[in-house]
């Protein structure tokens, strides 16, 4: 008896799409009397039976083994859509899933500290509390965070503010509490990450961490989860000094507790955003706006947006509006590159002309919303010494290479300090308007400033890169690589002589660090550092060049997760953000509070200046970045702080 083997391709209509309706292959062994033989299909198959199946099978071949059409993409290389967006991905797992066994049912919701970060599939490691105290100033901001858990799914859950009053009856507003849900995003480092680069990610794994705020009315807790809401309250300037206690009430289907809060108003004035002498330096990509939201740039649209947009920024004192003379000065490695906004024209005659438009409505944009005390204009050193220009004769764009002191660069370069400087003198912009110059090597910056100062004009420079005597005196303001910098001396000589002094991180060094995975103390400890090493303020780059999917993935080809961005699209905020924000507050205090007690003979107040100047010295020395260390030494800062506004009231 012959036997021969067919293979059965069967269109099923158990899946979804048409690839996965892909013809099945049956291994079938029959015999041609039609008696069945063992096999994956064990139908009894005669010769007409036999027909049929050939006749599914050829007509399948078409599905599986036709020729390509025009357009097609090999299903390996098509990304896979879901039916429905999801605001944060949810393939995490505990890595001790029998703690959710000893957990109470129902729902868990407790005050927690904004220092670490709380996982979305771990039981929380606290001791669960329904009161908060905390003590400000009027016109700060104080956080705190709530943590929700549960090994039951809840529905619904939902916070309901009330007044805080003080025992004669002043009033701290509901208003003025904000509440935010704090999604979770990808990573590709796990939390608290040492072994950091500039670089892909060694790690093969992706982690979720807490990081975006969204607004919520109410939200939902899926069983064997966590949700950490930010809490933030902010004390209007003209609130009494005083104890102020109130309540806030939790509910969801058959739950309720009723959560306690207490904080304390010191008789001292926080100065607005606006006013804090601190250098808050975040580099922006505007065009990132409008493909994030897809509108035309510089459209209506656009500009509506970016205004929204810039007021995070403005909230947490920034300084620096960042501009671009040159197109994708950064060697085209953000997600998005950041172009020219002042358009660069060669003439038929072979002389230069420069547009303006896009600069200047920028500018006026930003200083509508209160960024107004520092325009940079990047770069006469674009990486590659790359630069961009419109050549009328043709209607082309060029790109060339004009490398710093050739001649091919000193004459466009000389132009255009020309046109720049009568724009800006009849702006009104001149004299806080600076020429930046980030991370090139010393022959490159220094051949740069000889052009730059050789124009008649008195032109500021500022340079964002390693520590270089040598540049010293020829940077009004210079921003030092933390790690790369100079002595604590050298930078107190710069201020006499007039000029500022910043410093930067970026993807390295690893810690002290905000990216996503960094522990969140470490954002505000920069900024003690600031105050220690007695510099102006902090740079970063970026505030905004987001990557594909930020509001879900925070992760870089390159970087690590966060380092190119502090806040998510729509104009919101996240803990990284507020956490740098509350180092800021945190600076101009003690700058405050040091210049009260310069006159004081008071010998408390003496002492307490004393303690806080040991504390912040001992934060230059810091080398090791224990989590916990750092904490606690800012919370110490923190304690002295407060005790000083308490003897230097009013």
């Amino acid at each position: 008896m012959r036997s021969i083997f067919f293979d059965l391709l069967s269109l099923s209509g158990d899946h979804g799409s048409l690839k996965e309706k892909t013809c099945l292959t049956y291994k079938l062994k029959v015999d041609l009397a039609g008696t069945k033989a063992p096999g994956r299909f064990q139908t009894p198959l005669n010769v007409k039976k036999i027909a049929v199946i050939l006749w599914v099978g050829y007509s399948c071949s078409f599905v599986g083994f036709s020729q390509p059409e025009k357009g097609q993409i090999d299903w390996a290389n098509t990304p896979h859509s879901k039916p429905h967006y999801q605001p944060e991905y949810t393939f995490d797992s505990p890595i001790d899933p029998g703690r959710w066994l000893d957990e109470k049912p129902g729902l868990h919701v407790s005050f927690a500290t904004t220092d670490r970060l709380f996982f979305r599939t771990e039981v929380p490691d606290i001791k669960e509390t329904s009161d908060w105290q905390e003590t400000g100033w009027r016109g700060e901001r104080l956080n705190t965070l709530l943590l929700f858990w549960s090994p039951d799914s809840l529905s619904q859950l939902r916070i309901i503010k009330r007044d805080l009053i003080s025992a004669k009856g002043h009033i701290l507003s509901k208003k003025n509490i904000r509440l935010n849900l704090v999604r979770y995003v990808l990573s590709n480092y796990p939390f608290n990450a040492r072994n950091v680069t500039c670089d892909v990610s060694p790690y093969k794994n992706a982690y979720l961490m807490p990081d975006r705020f969204e607004e919520f009315s109410q939200f939902e807790l899926p069983g064997r989860t966590v949700r950490p809401v930010w809490l933030s309250i902010d004390i209007p300037a003209n609130t009494e000094a005083g104890i102020y206690q109130g309540s806030i009430d939790v509910e969801c289907e058959n739950f309720k507790a009723v959560l306690h809060l207490k904080i304390k108003v010191q008789n001292q004035i926080l100065p607005s955003p606006h006013e804090w002498k601190y250098r808050l330096d975040l580099w922006q990509n505007p065009w990132v706006i409008a493909w994030q939201n897809h509108v035309k740039p510089w459209s209506e649209e656009h500009k509506v947006l970016l205004r929204q947009h810039l007021k995070l920024y403005a909230s947490a004192g920034g300084k620096f509006i960042t501009t671009y003379a040159v197109h994708s000065p950064w060697a085209d490695n953000s997600f998005r590159i950041e172009e020219a906004m002042i358009e660069w024209i060669k003439r038929k005659n072979g002389t230069w002309k420069f547009d303006f438009d896009i600069f200047d409505q920028y500018i006026q944009l930003a200083m509508e919303v209160g960024i107004d005390k520092a325009i940079t204009i990047y770069t006469p050193v674009p990486w590659g010494n790359r630069f961009r220009y419109l050549d009328e004769k043709t209607g082309n764009y060029i790109y060339e290479v004009w490398n710093p002191g050739s001649v091919e660069f000193n004459s466009p370069w000389t132009a255009f300090l020309n046109e720049l400087q009568s724009h800006l003198k009849k702006k009104g912009w001149f004299e806080k308007t600076y020429l930046g110059i980030n991370e090139n090597t010393l022959e490159q910056t220094l051949a740069a400033i000889k052009v730059i100062k050789a124009h008649p004009a008195k032109w500021r420079i500022t340079y964002a890169g390693n520590w270089h005597p040598e540049l010293d005196s020829l940077l009004n303001d210079y921003c030092f690589l933390y790690g790369n910098e100079p002595t604590v001396d050298i930078v107190k000589e710069r201020s006499r002589r007039g000029f500022t002094s910043t410093y930067y991180i970026c993807c390295n060094p690893p810690k002290p660090n905000d990216f996503v995975f960094s522990p969140p103390a470490e954002g505000r400890w920069l900024s003690w550092y600031a105050a220690a090493h007695g510099y102006n303020g902090f740079l970063r780059w970026a505030y905004d060049a987001w990557p594909e999917d930020p509001a879900r993935d925070a992760r870089h080809e390159l970087w690590p997760a966060g380092d190119c961005f502090l806040v998510y699209p729509g104009g919101n905020s996240c803990t990284r953000f507020e956490k740098l924000r509350e180092g800021i507050v945190d600076y101009e205090k003690i700058r405050i509070l040091r210049g009260r007690a310069s006159g004081s003979k008071d010998k408390k107040v003496i002492n307490l200046i004393t303690e806080l100047n040991r504390q912040l010295d001992s934060l230059v020395a810091e080398h090791d970045f224990n989590t916990e260390k750092i904490t606690a030494d800012v919370h110490s800062g923190r304690r002295i702080v407060e005790e000083l506004s308490e003897r230097l009231a009013p």
